[in-house]
């Protein structure tokens, strides 16, 4: 690496140079040192590969930085992401440079980007639909059934497209390759580049007799009946995969995957956050001041819990592994938080009116005591 130029000297331009000039700069390199303008000239071709690297490195905010900071050093051993012309880590061929700079059959001068063959084999699309579920069938588990409308190969033709009794023909323009040669003109001058053969769209096939079923696409749409398994603990916004249960493939191509995004309703006293479970439960003036055993609703049943005399309006209990099941791991779970509402009478009798008044009195040793409504704010605010 060490005998290579600096790339900001290669395109003729200072560290600082914007994108828009160092993009201008290659554009002019790459038209002055083009091998068609320069027929069999090995220097102008090594400087038209030298000015593509350069130009690879620094059009990416990513590669130029580390390149700001370490050099030619930032891409040795695979470093950060380039390597020489040709094999530069970061996936990028010539072809591709061309084809994004100057549009689509330009990749093919090199033998490269987008436009090389396409009628290989090629995977289906995923596939993507939702299914709204209990708070209880989350918490638990469950199993559905979807009715979803995908393709699959055609069971007539077995996905060739032709006709049974019939092959489909290597196309005569491009000789099965899917690509065709043509001559345009451009900013070089006169350049031989390919492009999408325009009689069998790509395919590289022919099909003169197709099959009545699929009409020569090798794949029908079909209505299909598809059991979901919902996991105990799954959680709203989760979803489930599916692998092969997506689109048909294209000549061989593996299906695509079904992705089911699982939404869960509300609950009308539990509410989850992460693996645990939250629930308010009243209690009377009485149960607070005086402690009580009562019974706490879970998602397994109801649980004993005896109230701790002189409970306070908003205190909390913790049952442990009383929570919602871990979705990867069930034998985990995470516990119930209860908050205790305390709720005031607003009716009394003369009586109990009369016995809250003695007790008042009482608590304040002989003093002049507080109003009720002054005792209640007091206790309220502790």
């Amino acid at each position: 690496m060490a005998d290579k130029r600096d790339y900001y000297d290669v395109l003729g331009v200072d560290k600082g140079a914007s994108d828009a000039d160092i993009k201008k700069a290659y554009r002019k390199l790459a038209k002055k040192y083009h091998p068609d303008a320069n027929p069999n000239n090995k220097e102008a071709e090594a400087k038209f590969k030298e000015a593509g690297e350069a130009y690879e490195v620094l059009s990416d905010s990513q590669k130029r930085a580390a390149y700001d900071r370490y050099g030619h050093s930032a891409f040795e051993n695979g470093g950060a992401g380039a390597g020489g012309f040709g094999g530069f880590s970061g996936g990028m061929d010539m072809g591709d440079i061309f084809e994004n700079f100057f549009g689509e059959g330009f990749g093919n001068i090199f033998g490269g980007g987008s436009s090389r063959r396409r009628n290989g084999p090629r995977r289906g699309a995923d596939v993507q639909t939702n299914i709204q579920i209990s708070f209880e069938e989350a918490m638990f588990g469950t199993e559905k059934e979807i009715s979803l409308n995908v393709t699959e190969k055609c069971d007539a033709c077995k996905g060739t497209g032709a006709k049974v009794g019939t092959v489909a023909e290597n196309c005569r323009k491009c000789g099965g390759s899917g690509q065709e040669s043509v001559v345009q003109q451009t900013m070089f001058g006169s350049m031989r580049t390919t492009r999408t053969c325009s009689a069998c769209h790509g395919e590289g096939k022919i099909i003169k007799d197709p099959c009545p079923k699929c009409k020569g696409k090798g794949k029908v749409k079909v209505n299909k009946d598809i059991k979901i398994s919902i996991p105990k603990g799954i959680d709203n916004g989760q979803s489930i995969r599916k692998s092969g249960f997506g689109e048909a493939g294209d000549k061989g191509g593996s299906n695509g995957d079904l992705y089911v995004n699982i939404y869960v309703r509300p609950h009308k006293s539990f509410v989850r956050r992460e693996n645990n479970i939250y629930i308010d439960i009243p209690i009377s003036f009485v149960q607070a001041a005086l402690g009580d055993e009562i019974d706490i609703p879970t998602i397994d049943g109801y649980e004993k819990y005896t109230v701790r005399a002189g409970t306070q309006p908003g205190d909390t209990a913790v049952l442990r592994g009383k929570g919602a099941f871990n979705v990867r791991n069930s034998k985990s779970r995470g516990d119930q938080i209860v908050t205790f509402k305390v709720q005031v009478p607003t009716k009394l009798t003369e009586r109990q009116k009369e016995l809250l008044r003695e007790f008042s009195g009482e608590s304040s040793g002989g003093k002049k005591s507080k109003s009720f409504g002054e005792k209640v704010k007091d206790f309220f605010n502790e």
